[in-house]
């Protein structure tokens, strides 16, 4: 792919053979075809079943798509950290690889983010939601603990449609287990914007989620992230610097 996209769609994937797929001729359809130099990042992490088979093969075909690949999965945090390490567009988008999420929503995002300079415009499928009753439940007590513990009060930030700016997109510190789940709490100490628009949420594809965790777990995990961003949030610092050029330098 010659030339720079403006969009970086990046998606972790894991055991998702059905779904890679139809999920990039969707990206083709309703997103490339509205008219927005998109970019396709699939990160296989780790697939025993014929996902990487199946990118290879559409690679062939698609030039816009590229294939990231690693032998064992590391986690969902780790495959869209490495995704959106290898972004070459001024604004990365992520999706789930199991259709859930819908790619025509990509372009109305992107153009809210750069008609009213937003650094990340975060989905909420609160409207639309297809999940079962008892992950909609750990989501809303997960949402109230973001809120008390980080000040987080995003109303869906499990939800993996959003688009923002790369420039913040990799100060992320994705490289730690479950910090997807803080990527809205992450841009706002950054210093960024954030807007959230209403999103499609769909019915799985194919296939069963790989990502999630059981109820219990999931609780655990979440109250003891919580605690982690609560103290790097304490912590941060404002990096930013003015150089201070000789007398009579030029600019």
């Amino acid at each position: 792919m010659s030339v720079i996209p403006e969009l970086s769609i990046v998606i972790p994937a894991l055991d998702e053979e059905g779904n890679v797929g139809p999920l990039i001729d969707e990206v083709a359809s309703r997103v490339r075809d509205e008219g927005v130099e998109a970019e396709l990042i699939i990160v296989d992490d780790g697939s025993s079943d014929r996902t990487l088979a199946v990118l290879r093969e559409r690679q062939a075909t698609t030039p816009w798509l590229r294939v990231l690949h690693r032998d064992e999965p590391r986690g969902q945090s780790a495959a869209m950290a490495a995704g959106i390490a290898a972004a070459r567009g001024a604004y990365v988008a992520t999706l789930d690889a199991d259709l859930q999420n819908d790619p025509g929503d990509l372009p109305v995002m992107l153009r809210k983010a750069k008609e009213e300079n937003i650094d990340l415009v975060q989905g909420d499928r609160s409207a639309n939601r297809q999940d079962h009753a008892i992950r909609r439940w750990s989501s809303a007590v997960g949402r109230y603990a973001r809120g008390l513990l980080v000040g987080d009060h995003t109303r869906d930030t499990g939800c993996s449609a959003r688009v923002m700016r790369a420039a913040y997109a990799k100060q992320i510190p994705l490289q730690y287990r479950g910090m997807h789940r803080f990527i809205p709490a992450t841009v706002r100490l950054l210093g960024g914007t954030i807007a959230e628009v209403r999103v499609s949420h769909r019915a799985r594809h194919s296939g069963t989620t790989k990502y999630g965790l059981g109820l219990l777990n999931r609780g655990f995990a979440g109250f003891f992230d919580c605690l982690a961003v609560r103290w790097m949030s304490n912590r941060v610092r404002d990096t930013s610097v003015e150089e201070v050029r000789a007398e009579g330098e030029g600019a």
